[in-house]
């Protein structure tokens, strides 16, 4: 029984010195990569200054043409990512300013993000490899994440759960330093096509104070940024539009943009612009505040 129990301990034991020593392989790999998705931009660089940067879900990611901003002399990046919510904005915004970013504006895209404090799945991943090495990251997901201790303390299990995002094939990407779409063209990535899937129901949602907007808010006034917040366009066929009025009622600052662009030429599907809409819209934008 003695012999058995030893082999049992070597066999574990061998096994927390193989997750730890690829734990620490990812983990260092990952900290080099900066051109494979935005979260990594962000965790691996510093002192960047931008006159104005973009923030929010595909809404933001998909509408903001950056160039057109950079046309008018204004140094920009677009950090909408697909699928994210304003927890994940907070966070991407507080390692920013961690990193030395000097950033004069920020566009918050808020609208179908506010009346949630849920967060992504996909886009929380992005900061899984730097759980452990990043005290920012760690200290805001440690009351957050309820199986935050075996993701901080169990070698490699971040990455075992996280895999589809951060899994072997990313890594290999990461080590090569393949970019990826996502940070090209300045962080915009506009769609294509029109007339697609037009129909939305906004009823099911309801706006209510977010946590996530108001720590947004509160990292902007602290260190004197502008912070520009907006409701982006959907197309017409849209029930439950009043849900944009409604956000004005709790958050009068916000600038309700849904149906500054019209028709269905403009819209990819009902919920995104295409490459077409995003520019009119941005230039706009610019119009109005720049």
């Amino acid at each position: 029984m003695k012999h058995f129990l030893f082999f049992i301990g070597k066999i574990i034991l061998l096994l927390l010195l193989s997750a730890s020593v690829l734990d620490l392989s990812y983990t260092y790999i990952y900290s080099k990569s900066t051109t494979r998705n935005k979260v990594a931009n962000v965790l691996n660089s510093t002192s960047k200054s931008y006159d104005v940067i973009m923030l929010g879900s595909s809404r933001a990611n998909n509408h903001f043409d950056t160039q057109l901003f950079v046309d008018k002399g204004l140094k920009s990046f677009n950090y909408g990512i697909s699928g994210s919510r304003l927890q994940e904005s907070a966070l991407l915004l507080q390692l920013m300013l961690v990193n030395d970013y000097d950033l004069k504006t920020v566009i918050l895209e808020i609208d179908l993000n506010i009346n949630s404090e849920g967060y992504s799945e996909g886009t929380r991943a992005l900061f899984m490899p730097c759980l452990r090495s990043n005290k920012i990251v760690s200290n805001y997901y440690e009351d957050i994440i309820p199986e935050f201790n075996l993701l901080y303390y169990v070698p490699f299990y971040r990455y075992i759960n996280y895999d589809s995002q951060i899994g072997f094939r990313e890594l290999f990407f990461s080590a090569i330093n393949k970019p990826s779409a996502s940070i090209q063209n300045l962080g915009f990535s506009g769609l294509k096509g029109s007339g697609t899937n037009m129909k939305y129901d906004l009823s099911k949602y309801s706006v209510k104070k977010n946590k996530d907007y108001e720590f947004i808010k509160d990292i902007c006034k602290a260190h004197k940024i502008n912070l520009l917040v907006l409701s982006t366009p959907m197309c017409s066929q849209v029930k439950g539009i009043e849900y944009f009025d409604a956000i004005n009622t709790i958050y009068p600052e916000v600038h309700n943009y849904e149906n500054s662009v019209t028709g269905d030429q403009y819209f990819s599907s009902c919920g995104h612009m295409n490459t077409k809409g995003a520019a009119l819209f941005t230039q706009q934008i610019i119009n109005d505040f720049f």
